[in-house]
Formats: C-alpha cells, structure tokens, sequence
C-alpha cells in the first residue's frame, strides 16, 4: 500500500506542476493598468482615460462608471470590451511589458489606445 501512495502522489505532482506552471505564465500581466484612449474624430472626444486590471489573464474595469472586460493571451495580445450606459467599444492590440497600444472602434467612433502598467 506504501507504494501506490507514492505512486498516487508522484502522479498527482505530474499533473498539477504543468497546470501551475501553465497558470503563473498566462499571469505575466497582471496587475494596474492606465488606458488612454484617443479619436480621430473631434465629435468622438478625445483623452478619456480608464483604470483596468488583468487578474489571470482576466480583464475587469477598477472603475464603477466604466464596465470592462476581455482577455489578454500569454504572448501579450489583447481583446477587450468597455461599456458605459448604452455605449460600447471593442478593441485589440498588445502589451508587453508594462506598456501596450492597440485599436478600438465603437458604433461610431473609432480610434487608438495606449496602456501603461500602474
């Protein structure tokens, strides 16, 4: 019985290794972020910035009047939605590091944004 414990438990260490080790890598950029986001267009508005976090690979607005969420995969690239009232953007890019930009485009409006980790 001594052996099949130790071999439950060494099977068990080579299945949850690879899938903790999987984890803390789609984690790189976790953490604060600050998202400026800009508009070609003068009728869009122009400068709004918006607080994110990204909890495993997880995105989730820090802001009450700013509803956000998405994912951004273990190389960097991002897709994320941010919503306020009956507004809604999506946009993609990248992020590596503790900075990032992409593209969004809304409804009417579309344009550039650029992070920057808190």
């Amino acid at each position: 019985m001594d052996g099949f414990r130790k071999s439950l438990f060494a099977t068990i260490v080579a299945i949850v290794v690879p899938l903790t080790q999987a984890d803390a890598a789609g984690s790189t950029f976790d953490g604060a972020w600050n998202v400026r986001i800009s508009s070609s267009s003068e009728t869009c508005g122009n400068g709004a910035s918006v607080a994110i976090g990204i909890s495993n690979g997880q995105i989730a607005s820090s802001s009450a009047a700013v509803t956000a969420s998405g994912r951004v995969a273990d190389a960097g690239s991002i897709n994320v939605t941010l919503s306020t009232g009956i507004k809604r953007a999506v946009g993609s890019g990248r992020l590596s590091g503790t900075s990032g930009s992409g593209t969004w485009r809304g409804a009417m409006c579309s344009g550039t944004w650029t992070a920057e980790r808190i």
